[in-house]
């Protein structure tokens, strides 16, 4: 299984107009396979919008990309809205649950992304591996994969919160568990996160 995650940054008040595009042409698009998760963010770099695309492979995923633009009803209408596109391509950790269609997780989703020194990836895996069962203790990971193509040496986890209060208070417990967080601190050169908001027709919500 691979993630395809697209990022567009999109004009100043535009994301609502993008959304409602991307719903019209989304139920053409998911006859041939299913979203995974779309959001939009709300705090950290704004104006975004991020859809997350599971395949069985590569060849799966150009494929019906490429039977998606070949039926004229995809992509959907961007009226020039946007400013920039970034797709990537992640391979889901070991003990990532898979996507399985509709999951009522949370109202708002922290996507942490930490890019690694080059060579490390493999043992900050089995690192976070051997510490995950004591994080999700207090609230479950949603997704947790790494590059394969686009920006390498990166790390993407995303949790679910009721709110804005909930994730400050599980990760404020989380962070007294003598177990948590994995020790992959001397590993890491960069950093980033945001919160996102699930879009009304986004599987993942």
């Amino acid at each position: 299984m691979i993630y395809e995650v697209r990022t567009y940054t999109l004009k100043p008040g535009s994301v609502q107009a993008y959304e409602e595009n991307f719903e019209e042409a989304l139920n053409e698009r998911v006859k041939l396979s299913p979203l995974a998760a779309f959001w939009h963010t709300d705090i950290g770099p704004l104006n975004q919008v991020i859809s997350v695309w599971p395949y069985e492979n590569l060849e799966e995923r150009n494929r019906i990309r490429g039977e998606a633009v070949k039926s004229g009803k995809w992509p959907p209408r961007h009226d020039d809205l946007i400013v920039n596109m970034e797709s990537e391509i992640w391979y889901p950790a070991e003990f990532m649950r898979p996507f399985m269609g509709e999951q009522e997780l949370g109202n708002i989703y922290e996507m942490r992304i930490y890019t690694y020194k080059p060579g490390s990836i493999n043992e900050a895996m089995k690192k976070w591996g051997d510490a995950i069962e004591y994080r999700e203790k207090y609230s479950k990971l949603a997704l947790g994969m790494y590059t394969d193509i686009g920006g390498l040496n990166k790390w993407m986890h995303v949790w679910p919160y009721a709110d804005l209060q909930d994730r400050n208070e599980t990760r404020a417990k989380s962070m007294q568990d003598p177990n948590w967080p994995p020790p992959t601190r001397e590993f890491i050169v960069k950093q980033e996160n945001k919160i996102l908001i699930p879009s009304s027709f986004s599987p993942m919500h």
